[in-house]
């Protein structure tokens, strides 16, 4: 339940004090295999240039790159140029690499985008949940080959007690307020 005696549970407050931004595999040869795959490369990407501009930390996974690409170009052009990018075989993302960035960032809220969301991004929602983190799913920004095996990892996710959102509400809540310069600059990425 989210409410209690009229009170919201503070894990749908994020801040941007307090907030990492993980791509999960967003790869060359994985992509056109996912439903919806334009959609979800393009959310992401606004997620990555609001991240940027809101100077969050970024982390992302590319799992078996020799098998299944680079990170796609239109994520790779707006990667920060310190940016972990953490080569991985397990699903879970949560490589020592990513685990020991987000250690370093001292932030415990993790927005999560990419692929598969049945697979590598509900292993890594689950680890994640588990070591103490706050995680945000942008649903317009995770998908799977098919859209069932994505709903039914939205659905854990929930269960797990992940927060399910979307690009846009998650960028606004980041944002507290109109009429500032970063808000314009935002405001043009998702028109």
């Amino acid at each position: 339940m989210s409410i209690e005696n009229g009170k919201i549970e503070s894990k749908y407050f994020i801040e941007r004090e307090s907030a990492v931004l993980l791509i999960v595999d967003i790869q060359t040869r994985l992509v056109p295999a996912i439903a919806d795959h334009e959609q979800i490369v393009h959310q992401s990407s606004v997620l990555l240039q609001t991240a940027n501009l809101m100077e969050l930390p970024v982390l992302a996974t590319e799992q078996y790159p020799r098998g299944l690409g680079s990170t796609v170009e239109e994520i790779k052009q707006d990667l920060p140029e310190k940016v972990v990018v953490s080569e991985k075989i397990s699903f879970d993302a949560c490589t020592d690499e990513i685990r020991q960035a987000l250690l370093a960032s001292g932030r415990k809220q993790v927005i999560i985008c990419g692929m598969e969301t049945h697979v590598c991004v509900y292993q890594t929602v689950r680890r994640l949940l588990a070591d103490g983190y706050e995680v945000f799913v942008a649903a317009d920004a995770v998908g799977s080959r098919t859209v069932a095996n994505k709903e039914n990892a939205l659905a854990m996710f929930r269960q797990m007690g992940a927060v399910v959102s979307n690009t846009e509400t998650l960028i606004f809540d980041l944002l507290q307020v109109a009429g500032t310069p970063l808000f314009k600059q935002v405001s043009a990425l998702i028109k």
